[in-house]
């Protein structure tokens, strides 16, 4: 059961990031769900000891985890459009 939240979690904080960074048309379903983990996956190593919180990959029903794996899903879409376009958005 943990995975199924872990996956539904994992897909709404990729679509709040895709949305936030402009890129919600290029994305489909499968996209959002690896964005939103690996962006937990990049928010745990880097903005979790900052702030002293977990991920969704943690605990996935923390509103901590989710704004801590929505900013690592937001630099993870960053580096990718910067990498594809050339520009941050």
């Amino acid at each position: 059961m943990g995975f199924l939240i872990w996956i539904i979690v994992g897909g709404v904080v990729g679509w709040l990031a895709s949305l936030v960074m402009r890129t919600d048309a290029q994305q489909g379903l499968f996209l959002n769900v690896v964005v939103g983990i690996v962006g937990a996956l990049i928010g745990g190593w880097l903005i979790s000891p900052l702030l002293g919180m977990g991920t969704i990959n943690e605990n996935p029903l923390s509103i901590g985890g989710i704004v801590v794996s929505l900013i690592g899903a937001i630099i993870l879409l960053a580096i990718v459009n910067l990498v594809r376009r050339g520009s941050v958005r």
